[in-house]
């Protein structure tokens, strides 16, 4: 069965041909861009359609037998659900004034399971973003503190330095003022010790006079 067969074979039940070709290429239209999307159509007992991704591989020419590389390709594949499955089988027989699959639930046309994995995907990317947030702030935090450690370093080693400059200042004042007075004190005690010898002078004077006047 073609296309032009599917549309003569629904024509009476959608009111004439035109509405049926109208309606076979609005539901391959859709079924088409939802696929190409990246979406899986599913059918209730009839199937899916989805977009499956082909890694590159090898192959071989089936005509000359020769190995070629296949390159990385994205393919279309149906699944047929299980009603589908068993009609063909022959485990359920087609039911004679009824359709052979029934209408889909709403909302079943779109892809389930695309739903599906697009919500467990953003869950994913919010907990990743999460964790990246608590690592920026570990981090963040572990690196504040190591800048108030080499602040409070430096601060210890400026202070120290300050006082020992300080303290070295003070002794070399306090060294200068003692030679200071050191040399002060020196000239005076020298002037003392001339002064010994004149009056020891003048006692010799004075008993050699008393010496000569006896006689």
């Amino acid at each position: 069965m073609n296309k032009a067969q599917l549309v003569e074979a629904i024509a009476d039940k959608v009111g004439g041909r035109q509405q049926a070709a109208d309606a076979v290429d609005a539901v391959l239209d859709a079924i088409v861009r939802a696929v190409v999307g990246g979406d899986r159509v599913s059918v209730t007992g009839f199937g899916s359609f989805e977009k499956v991704d082909r890694p590159a591989r090898y192959a071989r020419n089936p005509q000359t037998g020769e190995r070629v590389r296949v390159k990385k390709t994205s393919v279309p594949r149906f699944r047929a659900g299980q009603g589908f499955k068993d009609l063909v089988s022959g485990s359920k027989k087609l039911p004679k004034n009824d359709v052979a699959v029934k209408k889909a639930p709403k909302g079943s046309l779109s892809g389930g399971a695309s739903a599906t994995v697009k919500k467990a995907a953003a869950k994913k990317a919010t907990t990743a973003k999460k964790a990246a947030a608590k690592r920026t702030t570990a981090a963040a935090k572990k690196t504040t503190a190591a800048a108030k450690k080499t602040t409070a370093k430096r601060t210890t080693a400026t202070a120290k330095k300050t006082t020992a400059k300080k303290t070295a200042a003070t002794a070399k004042k306090t060294t200068a003022t003692a030679k200071k007075t050191t040399a002060k004190k020196a000239p005076a005690q020298k002037a003392a010790a001339k002064k010994a010898p004149a009056k020891k002078s003048a006692a010799r004077k004075t008993t050699a006079k008393k010496a000569t006047a006896r006689r």
